[in-house]
């Protein structure tokens, strides 16, 4: 039930934009972020429904590593299927579409002014990383982004 709620105030979310509340299965309140309508439009301009995917991807087409590290990380998402924000299989202190650490950067994050338990503050956060570390925090899940980046030429900080 959960599922098809989430689903219908994403949708209705889509052409309005902001933050919903959903009730979990505990009846915990649940902030989901949807796209911010003004950013969708003058952002993404496509054919057909607009995904996470297609989101993440307009989000980082100057950065397409970071995109290609999303699917890597999340397989582009920012919340698991109940509506909690994603957490790391293996370090359930990675968060989100870009599996940011908490235990290193939630300070950080929040003194620049990003929410990581969302998908604008977590690929917001995961860009200024990007800018000032490359594309170190992310080297756990190279071995699956690097063909990607092989492949594309791009110039790469890779810690072996």
């Amino acid at each position: 039930m959960i599922e098809i709620t989430t689903s219908l105030l994403f949708l209705v979310s889509s052409l309005y934009g902001g933050q919903v509340s959903v009730s979990n299965d505990a009846g915990s309140q649940i902030k989901v972020d949807t796209f911010p309508k003004q950013e969708l439009v003058e952002s993404i301009k496509v054919d057909g429904p607009i995904t996470f995917e297609r989101y993440v991807r307009e989000y980082f087409k100057d950065d397409p590593i970071l995109a290609e590290i999303a699917m890597c990380e999340s397989t582009f998402r920012q919340y698991n299927s109940d509506g909690a924000v994603l957490t790391g299989r293996v370090n359930k202190s990675d968060v989100g579409v870009m599996q940011i650490n908490k235990y290193y950067h939630l300070e950080r994050a929040e003194k620049s002014g990003f929410d990581l338990n969302t998908i604008v503050g977590n690929m917001a956060y995961a860009k200024k990383l990007y800018k000032s570390e490359g594309t170190k925090p992310w080297n756990a899940s190279s071995k699956c982004w690097r063909k990607f980046a092989n492949r594309e030429n791009e110039t790469l900080d890779i810690e072996s």
